[in-house]
């Protein structure tokens, strides 16, 4: 019906355009042609083939970052490394390289979500609230030595941070100031929003590379240390079976983070931002009195704000921020620091089993990187692999949740170099 009743109206166009102006006509034929023209020019395709630039590198370049957005994709949906990260990561990723479709330019969505949470610092404070209040300082607190091998583990933050002024004089192509390197350093504390705070702050130029290295390391504990800490230990050292923990009062858990938030304040006002929020919302949780507010911060707010930080890393992930030598330097040094953060802890472990007193299983040292509560997991595993009654998961938390405050001591140290540095 609907054919019918059309077919009168198309005959009626042709016969005025028979009967028009052969000008009339010349003009509605090179119209038509550029609708056509415009509409190609809007597509996908056009944008790869010929970018705004004139580079061909540009288009090619676009399509390398969405193949780097993929293989994201792939690690979290199919490999399960660091899901809740990669895939908004990766997502955004590919939603920034689409040609023409302007998502992190100006008034674009994904601009917004960088320029307001994660430019300013907001997301990763915020998720440093939520992981506090999901926090249990009680294995630290009923074994506090263990807080020195967290201490310990960020010894391969310092120690990247001459790495990677030396990599910048010794590599053609890579040029890191000071700053960049203190940004580049912080991966080895295995702490994402803590490299993405502080990277922001101080080279938000690297921010793309040091968050996708970071949360990458951290996605990938299971594989990395396994062989540091088997190549550090002995079958004996394995087989060390640690002390019944002391039980650790209500009381206890809510002085603690008040008076770690009393010392920065005394001694490392810096840190404030990171501590201040990890310990804000470490006391929802022990308080017992808000515990709406503690199961917010944890879940709804921590997964909101968790989208948005990928999506909003991801947008970073342009073709002239990613495709560069000092992106290969970032991540060569990144999995440096993370092997040296590894080692120190184990290795600080052996030292402390030299003195008197309880000893120590050195598996629990390499938790000393952060990355809660997957590097406690991995110590836990390979303790059990040496004897299968030996239970380290508790033990191993409490270097873990202390690599957290480790790694946030260590950005707010070099913060205070902020002003000194360029």
């Amino acid at each position: 019906m609907h054919a019918r009743r059309a077919l009168p109206w198309l005959v009626l166009t042709l016969l005025v355009l028979a009967v028009s102006p052969a000008s009339a006509a010349a003009e509605a034929v090179p119209t038509m042609m550029e609708m056509v023209a415009n509409f190609c020019r809007s597509t996908g395709v056009y944008g790869f083939l010929f970018p705004a630039d004139g580079q061909w590198t540009d288009g090619g370049g676009r399509l390398i970052m969405i193949g780097i957005g993929l293989i994201l994709l792939y690690l979290a949906i199919w490999r399960g490394f660091e899901p809740l990260l990669l895939l908004p990561i990766g997502f955004g990723a590919i939603l920034t390289n689409m040609p023409l479709a302007g998502m992190n330019d100006p008034g674009g969505m994904l601009h917004y979500i960088y320029q307001v949470g994660i430019k300013t610092g907001v997301f990763p404070l915020i998720i440093f609230m939520g992981v506090g209040a999901m926090t249990d300082f009680g294995p630290m607190l009923a074994n506090p030595k263990t807080a020195l091998l967290g201490a310990a583990a960020q010894f391969g933050i310092f120690s990247t941070l001459i790495g990677a002024l030396l990599l910048s004089r010794l590599i053609p192509g890579i040029d890191f100031s000071l700053q960049d390197a203190a940004s580049i350093s912080i991966i080895g504390g295995a702490d994402g929003p803590t490299a993405i705070f502080l990277a922001s702050q101080l080279s938000p130029h690297l921010l793309a590379s040091i968050a996708v290295a970071a949360y990458s390391y951290m996605a990938l504990v299971p594989i990395i240390q396994p062989p540091i800490m088997r190549a550090l230990t002995s079958e004996a050292d394995r087989r060390i079976r640690m002390e019944q923990m002391r039980y650790v009062g209500k009381a206890e858990k809510i002085v603690f983070p008040l008076a770690v938030l009393g010392l920065c304040i005394l001694l490392l006002p810096s840190a404030a931002p990171l501590i201040g929020f990890f310990m804000f919302g470490n006391l929802m949780r022990e308080c017992g009195v808000v515990e709406r507010l503690s199961t917010t911060a944890q879940n709804a707010l921590l997964n909101i704000v968790t989208i948005f930080l990928g999506l909003g890393v991801g947008a970073q992930m342009s073709t002239e921020q990613f495709l560069n030598a000092s992106t290969l330097g970032i991540l060569f040094l990144g999995i440096v620091a993370f092997a040296i953060g590894t080692a120190s802890g184990v290795i600080m472990a052996k030292i402390m089993n030299l003195f008197p007193g309880s000893k120590v299983n050195p598996l629990i040292g390499s938790a000393g990187v952060s990355a809660v509560p997957m590097a406690a997991r991995v110590s836990h595993r390979l303790g059990m692999e040496a004897d299968p009654e030996n239970m380290l998961l508790m033990h191993a938390m409490g270097p873990n949740v202390a690599g957290v405050i480790g790694s946030a001591v260590a950005a707010g140290v070099l913060l205070t170099l902020k002003d000194f540095i360029g």
